[in-house]
């Protein structure tokens, strides 16, 4: 199938390891113009980088800039950022949310207005939020990713109808546990908590999988290349799971 990404332009960011560069590589291998970001230099020197942190309020206008400097207004807007600290919700803070915010939920929200209205009036647009499957069923002790994951994608719900209209579609990929460093950590923060080796956490969590495996980054990212493409423009405004069957509900 083509996918009809060649002469697309894409922005994504967290690409610098895990599912943001696995989307990125998805995309470039279909014929897309792809720019990541990331706080790290880029270790896919074949695309286009932009270094910046994006617990750095000043980031997205140093990502808009970039990308002007560029020439380009992204036709592929993916919204990816690193997970929070982990912690239950009988002690996270107010200040623990403020701390993630930025990143999770403020950056991303600039970034979309600053080029929505060129896909708008291009009447082309693919807008791609990396959520998570606690969209679902929240995870213990994920509580900021759990509330602020929720957050965006209900202002991403809201967005998707009001620019359907305009050919811009707004999907959110929610991953399962698919082999990241992410996933690595996320067992070895819970061996730690339980007296268990990260191994058999990891055990435990194939465990629940009725594919009796872990995900593999680029089977997310070829989703993601997928909804990116002009094959998906009648799918909008879904959270759509990549988990191997896990979460028990549709």
């Amino acid at each position: 199938m083509d996918l009809q990404l060649q002469g697309k332009s894409a922005l994504v960011l967290g690409a610098s390891k895990g599912l943001g560069r696995a989307i990125a590589e998805a995309l470039a291998a279909e014929g897309a113009e792809v720019i990541t970001v990331a706080r790290s230099a880029s270790t896919t020197p074949q695309l286009r980088h932009i270094t910046a942190d994006l617990d750095d309020p000043a980031a997205p206008d140093v990502i808009i800039a970039a990308v002007r400097e560029l020439g380009l207004a992204p036709d592929i807007l993916v919204l990816n950022s690193g997970g929070p600290p982990t912690g239950p919700a009988a002690t996270t803070t107010p200040a623990d949310f403020s701390a993630v915010m930025g990143r999770m939920f403020n950056s991303q929200l600039t970034l979309v207005q600053a080029f929505l209205p060129e896909m708008r009036a291009r009447g082309f647009g693919r807008i791609l939020a990396v959520a998570s499957t606690s969209l679902i069923t929240p995870i213990p002790g994920l509580v900021l990713s759990n509330a602020v994951r929720a957050m965006l994608a209900s202002w991403c719900k809201t967005l998707a109808a009001e620019v359907a209209a305009d050919g811009v579609t707004v999907n959110l990929l929610l991953p399962g546990q698919i082999a990241t460093d992410r996933l690595t950590s996320l067992h070895a923060a819970m061996a730690a908590g339980s007296g268990m080796a990260a191994e058999q956490v990891t055990a435990r969590s194939i465990a629940a999988i009725p594919a009796g495996r872990l995900g593999r980054p680029e089977e997310f990212g070829d989703m993601a290349a997928f909804l990116a493409s002009s094959r998906a423009g009648f799918i909008t405004g879904c959270a759509i799971k990549v988990d191997g069957g896990q979460t028990a509900t549709l």
